[in-house]
């Protein structure tokens, strides 16, 4: 019996304008979403400018259709963002809990990758909360 060993690299930052490039792009067509979701995993992990990060997630969280696999990954995208630089926006945390909101109601409209981000945000941010 062989197995079939799925290898994982994590994908490389690409330049801004090719990235917004891609994220549009898979806004358009949905045929799209794979160079898309690798590109904005790609700043996430190893991208030095935090607002361009977010920008991006926020353009896909807040754009794509419903069902879109980038929506979940815009929720995940942005818990790395908030592992790595210890802090979001206001704005990308809202956008987080929503989309984390919306994948436990309907995981055929956001992807359970949103909870694991929304986590992620909860363990990693840096603010002044009662909880």
């Amino acid at each position: 019996m062989t197995h079939s060993h799925r290898t994982f690299e994590n994908p490389p930052a690409l330049p801004h304008d090719v990235v917004a490039e891609a994220v549009e792009g898979a806004l358009h067509d949905s045929a799209l979403e794979a160079p898309a979701a690798a590109a904005l995993v790609g700043i996430a992990l190893n991208d030095d400018d935090r607002a361009f990060i977010e920008h991006c997630c926020i353009e896909v969280g807040t754009r794509a259709a419903a069902g879109s696999q980038l929506l979940g990954l815009a929720g995940l995208c942005l818990g790395h963002t908030a592992r790595r630089f210890g802090q979001l926006s206001d704005r990308a945390v809202v956008l987080a809990e929503a989309l984390a909101t919306r994948a436990e109601l309907d995981p055929s409209d956001v992807d359970g990758r949103a909870l694991d981000g929304l986590d992620d945000i909860r363990s990693y941010l840096r603010r002044d909360e009662g909880e």
